[in-house]
């Protein structure tokens, strides 16, 4: 995005301070963390072996280049969308809140499946039936504070989960990259996970899976009320390359531990490959599980019942709204396994994000950028029509 011409729009840059831009990037950090870091390397180990780190780059450019259309409509959409003077963009986006509402109920599902994992698992306990059991209790109880109370209390969890997620993910870095370095002074090489027995079309389409990993970025696009129009662009643009280069690394220096999982991949696998670093590193991460978790799925549950207000234009009322969420995540946590409701997000979120490239066309008049909206759209099509879960 240039300074002078971005995307056929001419902007105004003022300058933004990082007392502005901090705050802003805390929700979609929070959100892109909680999305995806516990699984990443279960899910790529079993679907890539050692090139592990090729598909995260290759997941990170596709991501990248989906949240630079989000952060071109923040600037160009938006403006046509508050005249309301161009239907086709007022209805691609109406479509968009739709699925981005579905994107989120699958998330909500998502994020609380991955704490029962996490939680159960320590205990020797993770068997599907009770994974779905401890996820709808979870649900239930989001679901019944929200009609009773609302969940804005628990928004506040937010910040403290993303400061504690990030603190246990630099921890486990600097843990695990000890770990290699050790190892390969002992051995004179780094072992790496086995490539799985499978044809270039299911790696294609297992990759596909993962969309949902770094999802996240898209929340600046909602902020408007708390933040202006740059500073929300800098905040998604910022967050993806912080979180994005965090996940890399993190694969970087995990892979090689992946071998003591004997081809062994579970949602809950981290666990295993921290305490055969160092058990000490199992309670908090345990811990920034639970909380980021829990968190993503509060912070998911609100975002839906908000989203379902403006695609229903005030009809529904939130209670009703809570209800709604609540019935179809129950639905949903028992539909599969972890690594099957991944693949399913990264669909809800693909086809969102389809839509969202389909916002910018309508309102974008530089041919170029054109070209490059339709590529990314064919790239998020690929994902919503063929992505598959590991198995």
């Amino acid at each position: 995005m240039s300074r002078r011409n971005m995307n056929g729009c001419h902007p105004a840059q003022p300058s933004t301070g990082p007392g502005q831009i901090i705050p802003a990037m805390s929700t979609p950090l929070a959100s892109i963390f909680g999305s995806g870091f516990l699984v990443i390397v279960p899910v790529l180990a079993s679907g890539v072996g050692p090139y592990a780190v090729l598909a995260m780059l290759a997941i990170s450019v596709i991501a990248f280049q989906t949240g630079a259309i989000v952060r071109h409509n923040i600037l160009c959409a938006e403006p046509v969308l508050a005249a309301g003077n161009k239907k086709l963009t007022v209805m691609l986006e109406r479509a968009s809140d739709a699925a981005l509402v579905l994107a989120y109920i699958v998330s909500v599902c998502l994020y609380l499946h991955i704490l029962s994992a996490f939680a159960l698992g320590r205990l020797e306990l993770d068997s599907e039936f009770n994974k779905s059991l401890l996820t709808s209790i979870l649900v239930v109880l989001i679901t019944l504070v929200g009609l009773f109370g609302g969940l804005a209390p628990l928004e506040r969890l937010e910040q403290l989960a993303l400061y504690l997620t990030l603190a246990v993910v630099l921890v486990l870095i600097l843990g695990f990259a000890l770990h290699d370095v050790d190892l390969f002074l002992e051995t004179g090489y780094l072992p790496l996970p086995k490539m799985p027995d499978r044809s270039f079309w299911e790696i294609l389409t297992i990759v596909s899976g993962t969309l949902i990993v770094v999802q996240g970025f898209e929340t600046p696009r909602y902020l408007g009320q708390r933040f202006d129009t740059w500073t929300r662009i800098r905040a998604s643009r910022w967050s993806q390359y912080c979180a994005l280069s965090v996940y890399i690394v993190f694969v970087i220096v995990t892979l090689p531990i992946v071998p003591v999982l004997n081809g062994q991949y579970e949602d809950n696998s981290l666990i295993k490959l921290t305490v055969s670093v160092s058990f000490l590193l199992s309670m908090p991460l345990i811990l920034a599980a639970a909380l980021s978790q829990f968190s993503a799925a509060v912070a998911d549950t609100l975002a839906a019942v908000s989203n379902l207000g403006e695609v229903t234009r005030g009809r529904l009322h939130p209670r009703w709204g809570y209800l709604l969420v609540g019935v179809a995540t129950l639905v949903l946590a028992w539909t599969g396994s972890t690594f099957t409701v991944i693949a399913l997000a990264s669909r809800a979120f693909a086809l969102y994000y389809l839509l969202q490239c389909l916002v910018a066309f309508s309102v974008c008049g530089n041919h170029r950028e054109r070209v490059r909206f339709a590529l990314v759209a064919i790239a998020l099509g690929f994902i919503l029509i063929f992505a598959v879960p590991v198995s």
